[in-house]
């Protein structure tokens, strides 16, 4: 397969990632840039130190290590699948610039990257667990009270609940609750000890 192929399979599958399954599942705009911003700034820099005298391994080392380093050293926190893909739009340049004894190898890897991001990445998967950052009311101490009143409060089945903060004199708790759903969503009923919270 010529390597101008891959390239174009590259873009395509770069633009698959984040036209058809990041930006309609989670609509951050500004993530697309830097996506394809890093796929295919390590397409070209692994495509010229393929082709150069340069000591491509430790040419590609360095290139991952300064793109590493901007996904850790982010002002705005990530989540977790937003890494995830980051590293799927860093691994496709990179398949799409090497070439291998089969190239048809490097494009089956790359779907291979897509199906795994379509199905890790679904809404199906495991749709009824949730994860919360909870501002109560109240400072609760007892744990069992603390578990009994996020299930009644969330309406759902706790797996997890940490503890953050706990003020005695403003009566208040954070708590980082992972939980799951038992119905189709959190009750809302007056009164509710969540003052705040932030829902991944």
């Amino acid at each position: 397969m010529p390597q101008l192929v891959l390239f174009a399979i590259d873009i395509c599958a770069v633009v698959l990632l984040v036209f058809g399954l990041y930006f309609p599942r989670h609509r951050r705009r500004d993530l697309v840039v830097a996506y394809l911003g890093v796929n295919i700034g390590v397409l070209a820099v692994a495509s010229a130190l393929s082709t150069s005298n340069v000591g491509a391994g430790l040419g590609l080392g360095m290139a991952l290590f300064g793109v590493l380093s901007i996904i850790r050293l982010r002002s705005t926190e990530l989540d977790q699948h937003e890494v995830a893909y980051y590293f799927s739009a860093l691994a496709l340049g990179l398949l799409g610039a090497l070439s291998t004894s089969s190239a048809w190898l490097n494009g089956g890897l790359m779907a291979l990257i897509l199906l795994t991001m379509f199905l890790g990445d679904h809404r199906r998967l495991f749709r009824h667990y949730r994860h919360q950052i909870l501002v109560l009311d109240s400072a609760i101490t007892d744990h069992v009270v603390l578990i009994a009143h996020l299930e009644q409060l969330l309406n759902g089945r706790v797996h997890t609940a940490t503890i953050q903060r706990i003020d005695l004199v403003n009566e208040t708790t954070i708590v980082d609750v992972r939980y799951a759903l038992t119905a189709r969503g959190p009750a809302t009923a007056s009164g509710s000890p969540a003052r705040s919270g932030a829902h991944r």
